[in-house]
């Protein structure tokens, strides 16, 4: 199964957002950063707006920017946002009641995938689009001087 990238690219587009302040800007731009077809920002955007992480405007000075500060949206804002329930999810269908494993596996990979799950939204919330844009500053700085 291919990794869904909806998450970065959302992150993407946010840190554009956070560059630019209070300029909009609009999805084909944000398309051609991010190397994608306009509708995919399209769609993405709507669930930012959704999560009140972005605000758009129509018009030829029309565009979409941050809704708050890029210090107050954390990596995890942006995750329930795009992609919402947990990280790691259990079987789709019930497995087999008739199997041992089928029978008992729930129970012991929910506790581990819970525990995990966690994990990973701790680490998320510990890091802002605006901690995201410095990092990014810093490296794009740093490869100016080679």
């Amino acid at each position: 199964m291919p990794a869904n990238s909806r998450f970065a690219v959302a992150v993407h587009i946010l840190a554009l957002m956070a560059q630019s302040e209070d300029e909009p800007i609009k999805s084909d731009k944000m398309a051609s950063s991010v190397n994608t077809n306009p509708v995919v920002i399209r769609r993405i955007m709507c669930a930012l707006a959704g999560a009140k992480l972005v605000t758009s405007q129509t018009g030829a000075n029309g565009g979409s920017k941050l809704a708050q500060k890029p210090g107050q949206i954390t990596l995890l804002d942006v995750y329930h946002a795009i992609e919402g329930g947990s990280i790691f999810a259990l079987h789709r269908q019930s497995p087999s009641r008739h199997c041992i494993v089928g029978s008992h596996i729930k129970p012991v990979l929910g506790s581990v995938l819970e525990e995990v799950n966690l994990e990973i939204e701790r680490a998320l919330a510990k890091t802002t689009i605006e901690q995201v844009l410095h990092i990014i500053q810093a490296r794009a700085r740093g490869q100016k001087r080679n």
